[in-house]
């Protein structure tokens, strides 16, 4: 097995131990074309969960400034979206999560086959 296969595999691999830095470092230190092309595809991997946390925190902002309209809204029997956006977008985080961890998984098995 070639170092090149290990190191295209330990990049997507590294969504456990450590997602934006280590595919970063090995995209601009290595010459070889394959590997920078792993690593960019890992690194975007990683960056897809954080991208939708940041959005997660602006969603979770306006729900609290919000907080006091919600209360009455609530408290007369209405419905308010923002409410429950905390809890819909946990789900979605969660799941999306899940996704990236299965699919740099299956990319780092696959690159190391």
């Amino acid at each position: 097995m070639s170092n090149n296969k290990i190191l295209s595999a330990v990049c997507y691999f590294s969504i456990f131990f450590s997602p934006l830095l280590l595919p970063a470092i090995v995209y601009f230190v290595t010459d070889d074309f394959e590997v920078k092309g792993h690593a960019k595809k890992s690194l975007i991997s990683h960056l897809a969960p954080i991208v939708l946390l940041v959005a997660g925190f602006i969603l979770f902002w306006f729900s609290m400034v919000s907080f006091e309209t919600r209360i009455t809204s609530i408290a007369s029997g209405g419905f308010d979206f923002w409410a429950f956006a905390p809890l819909l977008f946990m789900g979605v985080y969660g799941l999306l999560f899940l996704v990236v961890v299965i699919w740099n998984v299956y990319q780092g098995v696959k690159v190391l086959k």
